[in-house]
């Protein structure tokens, strides 16, 4: 069973995220807003992501019962 903050993310996109948070980590902008920050954009768009799988798995579940 995957873990809650995994749910719905494939292997492949996992990996990117984790590049992609690095590389922001060292090469990004030096101080920002959370509104403008490309780290915390991401983590939303993953957020996002996780919570729609969950929403497809539990109306998957729903109509099986």
């Amino acid at each position: 069973m995957s873990k809650p903050e995994n749910e719905g993310l494939s292997l492949g996109y996992r990996i990117g995220y984790r590049i992609q948070y690095a590389m922001w980590e060292v090469f990004g902008p030096a101080q920002l807003g959370a509104g403008d920050d490309p780290q915390m954009r991401l983590k939303r768009r993953r957020a996002a992501k996780v919570e729609a799988a969950r929403a497809a798995r539990l109306a998957r579940e729903a109509d099986a019962a």
